[in-house]
């Protein structure tokens, strides 16, 4: 009977940490998510980065924070002057959570992102490479998540980008954007942290577009 009760006595504390552990980590997340909507500057995206890395870091085992600290310096890396040093610093923190997550579909879109921000440093001569590479991985983002709306996102949003005598611009982007919208009403993200991004370029879009 001592063993039942010492032995329940265990399992209770055990969990009660694993839920205490739990409940900090998506308190840090959520708290640092904020902090992402509300970062306009360079130092204070780059501050959001590095929150997320060190969220990863003491977890160790989840995704989530090594996506959002690539996902966030991928896009500073657009507005960059050393687009290819910072896409390369997401590619190093991309790499931490795709050993944690194999296939995933939101770890393909990001390396689409830093594709594209390796292309925008000479569109015309790292066009064959980066756009191919970035459409490469778009496609497997489709596949690993057919439900997922932000490889469409991403596709209407360079067609846009992309000059009509390339094939680009509102004819061919629209209809995708539209798709897009779709999916991302119906989309339900597994949780309040994991990635729902993407209406704000379709609006955009669909804006520019009408």
């Amino acid at each position: 009977m001592k063993k039942v009760i010492l032995l329940s006595f265990v399992l209770a504390n055990t969990l009660l940490a694993v839920y205490s552990q739990t409940d900090k980590f998506n308190a840090a997340m959520g708290s640092t998510l904020q902090q992402l909507q509300a970062a306009k500057t360079t130092d204070e995206m780059g501050a959001v980065a590095a929150k997320f890395e060190r969220i990863g870091d003491a977890e160790k085992t989840q995704w989530l924070p090594y996506y959002y600290a690539a996902m966030v310096k991928a896009r500073m890396a657009f507005g960059a002057t050393d687009k290819d040093q910072t896409a390369d610093a997401a590619s190093v923190i991309l790499n931490k959570a795709d050993s944690l997550a194999k296939n995933n579909s939101e770890i393909y879109c990001v390396k689409a992102m830093i594709c594209y921000a390796h292309l925008m440093v000479d569109p015309m001569t790292r066009w064959k490479k980066y756009g191919a590479d970035a459409s490469a991985n778009l496609e497997a983002a489709k596949k690993a998540d057919a439900t997922n709306p932000r490889p469409f996102i991403m596709q209407a949003n360079s067609l846009k980008n992309t000059p009509e005598n390339f094939g680009g611009g509102c004819k061919s982007a629209k209809p995708l954007a539209l798709q897009a919208a779709k999916m991302l009403a119906d989309f339900k993200p597994n949780s309040p942290l994991h990635p729902n991004w993407g209406k704000e370029i379709i609006d955009q879009i669909l804006t520019s577009c009408n």
